[in-house]
């Protein structure tokens, strides 16, 4: 079983172990690999049928790199950074990933292309044996269930015909799990609980998509400048720019920005803002590495009692009182 990336010709072969899948201990490991056309950086996490990548592929120059996989996987595939096409045997589509875009994959000898728009890919998988997926999927909803009907007969499918888009809770359970600092047993049973819950996000995804139409965001680009405006939100979150001076930043008139960044993300710019602010804080507290008004001042609170009462309002306690 494997990963295979290649470029002009020059292949490169990620290997590992089908039986890895199936240990019910916990295995974890990292580790950075020189490839013939750059450099790969991958985290992974092995449990009772179920393994969880992150990886980071740099890259020399701009290029477009060739994949394949050999193995029957169930893939929940979250595609942060960079550009990704899947090509499966049996599928008469193909599907494209853009940057903040997801979903779920069934199939066997999987093959398809990694656009790279910079110079470096993230992406964010979480893979199931066919028997874990269907044992955890198995009281899902409707769309869920329709889904493992098809795993069991064996046909290669997608959970959704179009691409899905990454919102706050899934960037959230995500970075949890990247951040996670339990150890053992404990830890096995944390990221269990969060690839259920990633899950449940991706079901709950494909319902308000089929719920809703696009009206403000027409073209790839629009959304690329939606998304850019989000990146631009996270990386300033310590003092964030205006609504106009955002709109300005990433190239999309005031009110396409308003109404474009709600249709995507499901909730308006700066309560997305609030609400990954009030997040970050609690994992922080929960780490218990800051105190509340350290968190408060780099997450761009004017005061800590501003800081108390939107986090109270939010998870219903005072800072104070989170404890691991």
């Amino acid at each position: 079983m494997g990963f295979e990336l290649k470029n002009d010709k020059k292949a490169f072969k990620i290997a590992f172990d089908e039986n890895d899948f199936g240990d019910h201990g916990f295995k974890e490991n990292a580790f950075k690999t020189n490839i013939p056309f750059g450099q790969l950086t991958a985290r992974q996490w092995l449990f009772d049928g179920i393994k969880i990548l992150y990886s980071e592929t740099n890259i020399d120059q701009p290029t477009e790199l060739d994949w394949k996989g050999d193995s029957e996987l169930v893939t929940m595939h979250f595609n942060l950074q960079g550009r990704t096409s899947i090509v499966q045997n049996g599928m008469s589509n193909s599907f494209d990933l853009n940057g903040n875009q997801h979903n779920l994959f069934y199939g066997t000898k999987a093959t398809g292309k990694m656009k790279f728009d910079g110079l470096q890919m993230k992406s964010f998988m979480v893979q199931f044996q066919k028997d874990s997926f269907l044992t955890i999927s198995k009281d899902g909803n409707e769309s869920l269930k329709q889904f493992a009907d098809k795993i069991v007969s064996g046909i290669p499918v997608a959970f959704s015909d179009a691409s899905l888009n990454i919102d706050l809770p899934i960037q959230t359970c995500i970075h949890s799990i990247l951040n996670c600092d339990y150890s053992g047993g404990l830890k096995r049973l944390f990221l269990l609980s969060k690839t259920i819950e990633l899950l449940v996000l991706q079901a709950e995804s494909l319902n308000i998509l089929q719920d809703s139409s696009s009206t403000y965001i027409k073209h790839d680009y629009d959304k690329e400048r939606i998304v850019y405006a989000r990146d631009y939100l996270v990386k300033n979150i310590q003092s964030p720019p205006t609504l106009i001076e955002l709109a300005r930043i990433a190239g999309v008139n005031e009110y396409k920005l308003k109404r474009g960044f709600k249709e995507i993300f499901n909730q308006t710019a700066f309560s997305y803002l609030s609400d990954l602010r009030l997040d970050l804080a609690k994992n922080d507290l929960l780490e218990g590495k800051k105190q509340a008004t350290e968190i408060a001042f780099e997450l761009g609170y004017c005061s800590l009692q501003h800081f108390s009462k939107a986090f109270k309002k939010k998870f219903g306690m005072a800072p104070s009182k989170v404890r691991r």
